[in-house]
């Protein structure tokens, strides 16, 4: 039986290669929403402004009904091309707005006047925090039990719990987004909503391996960062709760095994080898939510469909990275970190990011372990830990800048531009001797990336895409200034609240102007959203206020806005870093 099994398998397996041109599976296994005549057609007509709308409408009967009632439309013409007219008929007849997904929900756990309010001395931020905090109601969602129903009636992934969304075009959950958001909620002690969405992304990895990208089916082929072990360790420092820890360690196990088995390379250096991570994802099609740019970008490859495939692949692996996009990935045809997007090739780069974050996993699971007293099981990652410092430091470490830099496959070399990620095994403490920390320090000092009033850039390259020059964004501020802080030295910490100040000031004069939060800056506009790449800037913005307030609450009593306006006791702190003021 097991053979005949086998037999059946190999077979339906040749036939769905023959098939289909691309040897790649889909994006997900919807005929609608990933793949198919439907998808092409309505995207290419760019009926709405954004692919992603077309993606997130609803159907109103079975998937069936509507695929059949699409191809005898297409057989009224000549060329099985539905005029632009009929397609918005269509669309009218079989699908809903995007939003049926959600039923109206504000977290129960809400509440005025969160104690850290009150460890912020000036008036002005402390009531901006707030504003802040109120902000969690309005990105609160409750995902319809109609999804959890008819699953093949939507594009949304039911998860048990509500959750809070970014906000703009990002209608449902996302992955990393979701840490600094946890770590807000945390903050305002909306801790039964920070424990709903854990048990989401708990809830995700049991199901699929790995969590997606965020809450669409069309994500189901890639992730993001995975910080689902550093929420839980979050959760965990606010409530002392062993129960939840020994409950959700399997599953944080079995998605570091799911980036261990699916997401590494070893990579051989000075005669030893070393395993690392990158973003990996093997799906050479457009992806749904960005159909006709990846189409359009992959136009003028005149080398074939192997090397459209490759651009698509390294385009939803630029997306897993949460970096999409930048000329950070750019690889181009001499092999340099130069290019257009076009020259994308992020499946050919260990990050350095990405290994300072799984070094601080392995680290975490060993403490897991600990705390739930069991040594064999912490020595295990401890010793997981130690070989991944070993590989860090050994292919991306350069003694001589004093920095942490991605690592190119495809020349054995490393990418020497600036980008804060070069910092991140600061933030993570993943490095073996103290003076490294230190020399970081002054590698970012002569970096030229402290120039700017409003934040430290992505880049220091103008490429047009989101995650370059003038962009500042917030999880990369958070990180940043987060490991320079962990510094023993005064410099490194005054460093650390100077880069609180600037990004504070941003955000809080941006909220003066247009009475919202963005999901990204302009280092050189005072209070200026940040712009380029594939969509107009979104406001929110889940993480920008998770940041946010999770700086207010470090530094809040020295951090101004430039008012003297403060509560009397905390006046004197204030008073000492008048000179800070307007760095």
């Amino acid at each position: 039986l097991k053979m005949h099994g086998l037999m059946v398998f190999c077979f339906s397996s040749v036939a769905l290669l023959a098939s289909v041109k691309s040897a790649f599976p889909p994006p997900c296994d919807s005929q609608i929403y990933c793949t198919g005549p439907i998808l092409d057609q309505v995207q290419k007509a760019k009926l709405f402004d954004d692919d992603k709308y077309f993606v997130d409408m609803k159907l109103k009967v079975m998937p069936e009904v509507v695929l059949s009632a699409f191809h005898n439309l297409s057989d009224e013409t000549s060329d099985m091309k539905v005029p632009p007219a009929k397609l918005q008929e269509f669309l009218s007849v079989y699908f809903e707005k995007p939003g049926t997904e959600f039923e109206s929900w504000t977290p129960p756990d809400w509440h005025d006047k969160p104690k850290f309010l009150g460890g912020i001395a000036d008036q002005n931020l402390r009531d901006w925090a707030e504003k802040i905090h109120h902000l969690w109601k309005s990105l609160g969602r409750k995902i319809h039990t109609g999804v959890k129903d008819h699953p093949e009636l939507y594009s949304q992934i039911y998860t048990p719990h509500p959750v809070v969304v970014p906000g703009g075009r990002f209608r449902e959950l996302y992955y990393w987004d979701s840490y600094w958001v946890i770590n807000g909620l945390l903050l305002s002690e909306m801790t039964d909503t920070a424990y709903g969405m854990i048990q989401n992304f708990l809830y995700l990895v049991n199901r699929y391996g790995f969590i997606p990208n965020g809450g669409r089916i069309y994500y189901e082929r890639r992730s993001q960062p995975p910080f689902l072990t550093l929420m839980v360790e979050s959760y965990y420092q606010a409530t002392k709760d062993k129960d939840f820890l020994r409950a959700a360690l399997p599953a944080l196990e079995k998605e570091y095994r799911f980036w261990m088995q699916n997401r590494s390379v070893a990579v051989k250096v000075k005669g030893a080898e070393h395993e690392l991570n990158r973003y990996d994802v093997q799906v050479g099609l457009p992806r749904p939510e960005s159909y006709t740019d990846d189409l359009e970008l992959a136009e003028g490859l005149t080398d074939g469909n192997d090397r459209k495939e490759q651009l698509w692949m390294d385009l939803k692996a630029g997306a897993e990275s949460g970096w999409d996009f930048t000329s950070r990935w750019y690889i181009d045809g001499d092999g340099h970190n130069n290019g257009t997007l076009t020259e994308t090739r992020t499946s050919q780069i260990l990050p350095t990011d990405l290994n300072a974050l799984l070094c601080l996993n392995e680290k975490t699971l060993a403490s897991f372990h600990r705390i739930l007293g069991d040594g064999d099981s912490a020595a295990l990652y401890d010793q997981a830990a130690a070989r991944r410092l070993e590989a860090v430091e050994s292919v991306l470490w350069d003694a001589e800048r004093g920095a942490w830099f991605d690592y190119n496959l495809l020349t054995h070399s490393k990418h020497f531009e600036f980008y804060p990620s070069n910092l991140a095994p600061v933030w993570a403490q993943c490095y073996s001797r103290p003076e490294m920390g230190e020399k970081a320090v002054q590698y970012l000092k002569g970096s030229g990336a402290l120039q700017f009033p409003n934040g430290v850039p992505t880049s220091l390259r103008e490429s047009g895409q989101q995650w370059d020059y003038p962009n500042a964004w917030p999880p990369l501020q958070h990180v940043l200034i987060s490991g320079l802080s962990k510094l023993p030295s005064e410099d490194a910490k005054q460093l650390a609240f100077d880069l609180a100040q600037h990004w504070i000031k941003t955000n809080w004069l941006a909220y003066m102007k247009y009475d919202a939060m963005f999901e990204k800056y302009d280092v050189n506009g005072d209070g200026k959203p940040g712009g380029g790449g594939e969509y107009e800037v979104q406001l929110g913005f889940g993480w920008t206020n998770g940041v946010a307030l999770q700086l207010l609450d470090q530094y809040g009593a020295t951090l101004t806005s430039g008012s003297r306006r403060v509560s009397s006791g905390l006046l004197l702190p204030l008073v000492i870093s008048a000179t800070l003021m307007l760095q």
